[in-house]
């Protein structure tokens, strides 16, 4: 038994969530099912990112204090997990007392470490918004490529930036040209921890491609030292005379939410929150393409600063990005489509196969209504759906709800255990889309099986073979629904109570006799208008940008 840790990236609380947020955490949510499924402790956290410029800004915008919008997103983005099926230990909030005390606590340690030191520093100020200015919050023209770009990191090149680099930087909010005001700060020494990073990289063989290579070109660029402190209202007062009336920087504070909201978890769990970040532990940070440096830099520059020995990340499993009918998701712009509006209309099992078969996870991905109303009719429905319904509506019509009498198939017997395992290491190395895919690879093997006993026909030439054909394929649907419950729970979790078994990892068997419930279609049809309505509705949206 293992004490996993599996932190899925904390969202902005300043706007609802969209369906590019949703294809990046998925994943996190299939690998804390599954290791819970073997046995193991599990601590699957996350939360709402509520401090910082961002927050702050809409709550102006809105004549509401950060507070009142970081809440009302909270409480949203709790909702639309739920209904979504992520099986959260702990979904907390940054603006949690628990997180602001663990923080102050950690950074406290933090600042007599060897790696923090103090600088006086430019930094970004508004006379029109009469504010400093988060990075994110500086526009400007990136100095390496000369494309528009932000004043933390370049999106066309990649360049990690200081505001003060950019050319002709302006303010994010009111679009007028800023200023920069000398200002005493605390830095860490990013710079001094090369070493550490080299060895941090050589071990990690299970992080994603882009994550590696994202990190060796930080390094190879030379790593930059990063401001601990900020001038910001809106925050975690820092600990540390002299600097009463700054705030953490957001993002030396929101990456502690998974120390955080682990210690949560764990008094919540009985675990132990040393051992989840000692030796016999795993850990998997689940998020998108645009968060990798701060899961493999600046988390482990914060933890190996502390000096506390904690746990450096095992697992980065990094999506990339995610396009909506070919075009750039815009929240600015409204060209999104709102994971609670999709919940309203749509099962959140097809939800989730759409996006963890076909979602950005090894290279970009594209989202289009005509696919995921393909995916949920030719995958869910026409093949999942309609193998457990011809065979459980043939034993409810012939055999009276019973499971006959019968015999396993050798063959089939063996794809379902090296289905077992060859899905539970897929997942641990979080290739979630090759998992799902070599399990709906076995679903049509089992209506190909289906086809080819013809039980329609056997009933009446060869009832042994019928029997053997119904019992094989009960056996099927009953250990198919415990290998999909880590990626589509709702349906699995009916599967598995009409025939009365847990989603424990292993194999399972429905005895002959056993009597079946009343059985309810696993999936609904989506009606092909639907492409053409919800097309329109994205049309829509682009006329009006």
């Amino acid at each position: 038994m293992r004490n996993i840790l599996v932190g899925g990236a904390w969202p902005y609380a300043n706007g609802s969530l969209h369906i590019g947020h949703i294809a990046g955490l998925l994943s996190g949510d299939v690998i804390a099912r599954y290791h819970r499924a073997i046995g193991d402790n599990v601590s699957f956290v996350s939360g709402s990112d509520c401090h910082g410029t961002p927050v702050a800004i809409r709550a102006k915008q809105e004549n509401k204090t950060p507070q009142e919008i970081s809440d009302f997103y909270h409480e949203e983005f709790k909702e639309c997990f739920e209904k979504l099926g992520f099986s959260y230990d702990v979904y907390t909030k940054t603006s949690a007392k628990e997180h602001k005390d663990f923080v102050k606590d950690f950074h406290k340690i933090l600042y007599e470490s060897e790696y923090v030191y103090e600088k006086e520093v430019p930094q970004a100020f508004c006379e029109e918004c009469n504010t400093f200015l988060a990075d994110r919050f500086v526009l400007g023209k990136c100095p390496k490529c000369g494309d528009d770009t932000r004043g933390d990191q370049c999106d066309s090149c990649g360049t990690v930036l200081e505001p003060e680099n950019l050319v002709n930087p302006i303010c994010a909010i009111c679009k007028r040209p800023i200023t920069f005001r000398k200002s005493n700060h605390l830095y860490i020494a990013i710079s001094k921890l090369e070493d550490e990073f080299n060895k941090l990289l050589g071990d990690g063989k299970l992080w994603r491609k882009n994550a590696v290579s994202f990190t060796k070109r930080y390094i190879d660029e030379g790593l930059r030292d990063r401001a601990l402190t900020r001038d910001l209202d809106w925050g975690i007062d820092v600990p540390k005379e002299d600097f009463e009336n700054k705030s953490i920087y957001i993002w030396a504070e929101n990456v502690l939410g998974y120390l955080s909201a682990s210690k949560v978890a764990c008094e919540k769990n009985g675990l132990i929150f040393k051992e989840l970040w000692g030796e016999n532990a795993k850990h998997y940070y689940v998020h998108g393409k645009d968060n990798i440096p701060f899961h493999t830099i600046i988390l482990p520059s914060l933890l190996i600063a502390n000096g506390e020995g904690y746990r450096l990340p095992d697992q980065i499993v990094s999506s990339e990005y995610l396009t909506l009918e070919g075009r750039k998701i815009s929240t600015s712009k409204n060209y999104a489509i709102w994971i609670k509006d999709l919940l309203k209309d749509y099962e959140a099992d097809s939800i989730r196969y759409y996006f963890l078969a076909n979602g950005p996870e090894k290279k970009d991905a594209d989202f289009s209504w005509r696919e995921f109303v393909y995916s949920h009719n030719g995958e869910l429905l026409g093949a999942y759906g309609n193998f457990i319904n011809r065979t459980l509506s043939f034993i409810n019509k012939y055999f009276d709800g019973i499971v006959p009498e019968g015999k396993v198939n050798q063959e089939l017997d063996k794809q379902i255990d090296d289905l077992f395992i060859s899905t539970g290491k897929n997942i641990e190395a979080g290739k979630i889309k090759d998992a799902i895919g070599e399990i709906f690879d076995f679903v049509r093997s089992a209506n190909k099986f289906f086809d080819s006993e013809q039980p329609w026909i056997t009933r009446n030439t060869n009832e042994t073979a019928c029997k053997n054909t119904l019992y094989q394929c009960v056996q099927i649907i009953a250990n198919l629904a415990v290998v999909l419950n880590p990626f589509l729970p709702f349906s699995s979790e009916k599967v598995c109570g009409w025939f009365d078994i847990d989603n424990t990892w292993q194999r399972k068997v429905v005895g002959s006799g056993y009597k079946l419930p009343e059985i309810e279609i696993l999936f609904k049809r989506i009606d092909k208008e639907v492409i053409e309505v919800e097309t329109k509705k994205i049309e829509a949206i682009l006329e009006n940008i």
